[in-house]
């Protein structure tokens, strides 16, 4: 509703078979307070009675409910989540069928190997009958699925720039994509605090820490990002707590402006300069110890601890 109709009755100046308008006016409209609109809308002539009112509303409200999902699911961050979720289906199918591959080739072909490159040579050999013909095929399609999954992974890499350009420059775009696909959405995860982010994609481990039955998980899949990965193991909760902090500040600016802010990948820089810079001999900065930050170096606590 406009702000001249805000506070009329939601079906103000409709036809009652007009669904997609009723729709629209109750996604969009607000009422200043309460009021008996069956009975608003009976005297208005808009419903013959109170249950032919409810038949509209329902009607409205699902409609409404069915394109605000189709639009959510249709958003940017959305379709960058199906594209790392599919390479990573492609992936972890080649690499499984790869295996079968190896072992079915073993036992009938004068081949040995392993892997989607093992798979690829036995897909180029001539078959010799029908049960090779068989297993030459499933050998393409493990290499057809490899291929998909670099074809996915070139997709991520343009279109996590243009939709996170934060995030992908400090977190790399497919380790981006997976950020956001976990997190549920750009919104979410801007929304999250850093300490969520740090362990996202380590879910089993943190709860079952929280049962008791294992350590607290220091990192999930930031683990990747050479600045945890590369870290000395003693430093890497430290890493990971700043690389979160830093990301989740990326990924803020990204859901509420999209502007890209270059300094952000400077200060990553210079944090994690400090923190590799450490001697191990008692310094505030070990795995089990807290960091000596307590925050984000900008000021603006984006370590979340």
């Amino acid at each position: 509703m406009s702000d001249e109709t805000a506070g009329a009755a939601w079906f103000e100046g409709l036809e009652p078979g007009d669904a997609a308008a009723a729709a629209e006016h109750v996604r969009d409209g607000s009422a200043e307070a309460p009021a008996n609109w069956p009975a608003a809308a009976v005297d208005a002539e808009f419903a013959a009675d109170e249950d032919a009112y409810y038949d509209v509303l329902r009607e409205a409200t699902i409609t409404a409910t069915r394109a605000a999902v189709e639009e959510a699911e249709g958003a940017d961050d959305q379709q960058l989540a199906h594209l790392v979720r599919a390479m990573d289906d492609c992936t972890r199918t080649a690499n499984e069928l790869a295996e079968r591959v190896a072992e079915w080739a073993g036992s009938r072909l004068d081949e040995e190997g392993s892997g989607v490159g093992f798979a690829r040579r036995v897909a180029a050999i001539e078959p010799e009958d029908a049960g090779e013909e068989r297993l030459l095929g499933l050998a393409q399609r493990v290499a057809d699925l490899d291929d998909e999954s670099e074809a996915l992974r070139a997709e991520i890499e343009r279109a996590a720039p243009e939709i996170a350009p934060n995030l992908a420059a400090l977190a790399g775009p497919v380790l981006a994509a997976r950020l956001i696909a976990l997190a549920g959405g750009l919104g979410d995860l801007a929304k999250s605090p850093s300490s969520t982010v740090q362990v996202l994609g380590a879910e089993d481990a943190l709860f079952a820490h929280l049962r008791g039955q294992g350590p607290s998980p220091k990192h999930g899949v930031i683990f990747t990002h050479e600045y945890v990965r590369g870290t000395a193991r003693e430093h890497r909760g430290s890493a990971a707590r700043a690389l979160a902090g830093k990301l989740t500040l990326a990924a803020r600016v990204d859901h509420y402006s999209g502007e890209r802010k270059t300094e952000l990948d400077d200060q990553l820089e210079a944090r994690m300069e400090r923190i590799r810079a450490r001697t191990g001999d008692g310094d505030a900065g070990s795995d089990d110890g807290p960091d000596d930050s307590g925050s984000d170096d900008s000021g603006n606590g984006g370590d979340g601890e």
